[in-house]
């Protein structure tokens, strides 16, 4: 934990205590939180694609975890809207977990157009990378090796998911490869990792959003509460 520009940075570790926290002692959900993210991502992406999403080509890269499930919670919510979406997938439908199994059978049942690893993409407007979230570690492994270069060689606008992914949220050491995003929306608290020097190139611009922790939830970490007051997403640079 380490307190930087008025804000709380946290480990991974210290922020699956605050999910856990969030979880089990306030009675928030999974499921609940998967929402709240992903609709801030969908906000956000709105936002980045000039403020109308009627239309536009996007392509949300989806991890196995819950990382994943808040793409997939932003796919549906874009495609709602009226943009034109894909998801593609970081492995077999099988592989996928049971709580982001549950949005992508959502997104499905609307209409949102999902493919395999191996699925085309890098001609979107904007990309929304869920592959990996805060606490992986290392180099990724294929097949999000590959997606992740690929992501980095497109010309479309990257939006990552709470991290970029391949950067280790508590060291904030790039993996091999990382996603080089345009703008980063993290969850709940900052992670501590994003004061690495070496993570800024990956970050982009930073935003931390709102996903319904209670004031206890903060005040247990000593970060101010009210940092909301104005509006469900910050920008921290």
């Amino acid at each position: 934990m380490r307190s930087e520009r008025g804000f709380i940075f946290l480990s991974a570790v210290e922020m699956a205590g605050a999910d856990r926290m969030a979880i089990e002692t306030y009675g928030i959900d999974v499921l609940s939180l998967m929402e709240n993210a992903g609709l801030r991502t969908a906000e956000l992406a709105r936002e980045m694609l000039g403020g109308a999403v009627g239309g536009k080509e996007v392509c949300c890269l989806v991890g196995r975890g819950n990382n994943g499930g808040d793409g997939l919670v932003a796919a549906r919510h874009l495609h709602n809207w009226g943009a034109r979406v894909r998801v593609v997938l970081g492995g077999a439908k099988e592989t996928i977990r049971d709580t982001p199994g549950k949005q992508l059978a959502a997104a499905e049942k609307i209409g949102v157009e999902t493919a395999g690893p191996d699925g085309d993409f890098g001609k979107e407007e904007l990309l929304i990378d869920a592959l990996l979230g805060y606490g992986s570690k290392g180099d990724p492994r294929e097949p999000l090796a590959t997606l992740i270069t690929k992501a980095n060689q497109s010309s479309a606008k990257t939006l990552a998911v709470d991290v970029p992914s391949g950067l280790d949220g508590t060291s904030g050491e790039p993996g091999n490869p990382c996603v080089e995003a345009d703008a980063t929306l993290t969850f709940g608290f900052p992670k501590v990792g994003f004061l690495n020097p070496k993570a800024m190139a990956h970050l982009g611009d930073l935003y931390l959003a709102d996903i319904s922790f209670p004031p206890n939830v903060y005040r247990f970490y000593s970060q101010e509460t009210g940092i909301f007051q104005r509006g469900p997403v910050v920008r921290m640079w």
